[in-house]
């Protein structure tokens, strides 16, 4: 089985990857972040999802950025509340960790390079989404090109580095079908960015709206427990 490293937050994106790699016959090892992050129960949901998805192994590694900041999930900014969908796709909002992004990437790079393999999952989307400018196709093409000129595999020519984002083109109702047709068990999954002190969704934050309105599409009640719909 061809290794590959997998980004895990604990959300339904991810685990959904993760599934789609599982699917794939990859042998996955999975990578997950406690960067300081509000809604460090995602965690939780990270490594319940790996366990539930049998991979080979999995790592939390332990970064700080809310020494720096700048986004309401790492400093004591309030969380955008009760936007609309129209709303939630315009512009880039608070909620936005300046490149998260590429430090997930650089990470799984690191790693993948010691493993010996060239391939990365990452669950970014840029349909149904809060406009993050790290999730587009034009990022993760040149996240690719950077990682096969600043690594000793990529100018050695042992490989080409690949970024797989599966989920890229697909709107949030899209991902919740591909996921339970490949069981993934969606109530292991957190998305809420401003959980509540008894550890439920808040329900109205950008991403509980964009995960509670996708399950209404699909037609099937979100198994997550909220404090208010």
């Amino acid at each position: 089985m061809t290794k590959v490293v997998v980004l895990v937050s604990g959300g339904l994106d991810s685990a959904t990857v993760l599934a789609i790699a599982r699917a794939d016959g990859f042998e996955c090892h999975a990578l997950s972040f406690d960067y300081g992050q509000r809604h460090r129960r995602e965690l939780d949901a990270a490594r319940a999802v790996a366990r539930s998805l049998g991979v080979t192994d999995h790592r939390v590694l332990r970064i700080d950025l809310r020494a720096f900041g700048g986004s309401a999930l790492t400093a004591d900014v309030a969380v955008p509340k009760a936007r609309s969908i129209d709303e939630i796709g315009t512009g880039i909002p608070i909620t936005y960790v300046p490149a998260r992004n590429t430090i997930f990437l650089a990470f799984a790079l690191g790693f993948a390079e010691t493993l010996g393999t060239f391939d990365i999952f990452i669950g970014t989307n840029c349909l149904d989404y809060s406009g993050y400018p790290d999730c587009r196709p034009a990022y993760l093409s040149a996240f690719e090109h950077l990682a096969n000129l600043a690594t000793k595999a990529g100018v050695e020519g042992r490989g080409r580095f690949r970024v797989h984002a599966p989920l890229l083109q697909l709107r949030k109702d899209e991902i919740i079908r591909r996921g339970l047709a490949l069981g993934v068990d969606y109530s292991l999954t957190w998305s809420c960015y401003d959980p509540t002190p008894a550890g439920l969704a808040c329900g109205t934050c950008d991403s509980c709206r964009l995960r509670l309105e996708a399950f209404e599409r699909v037609g099937v009640t979100d198994p997550a427990r909220y404090e208010e719909q």
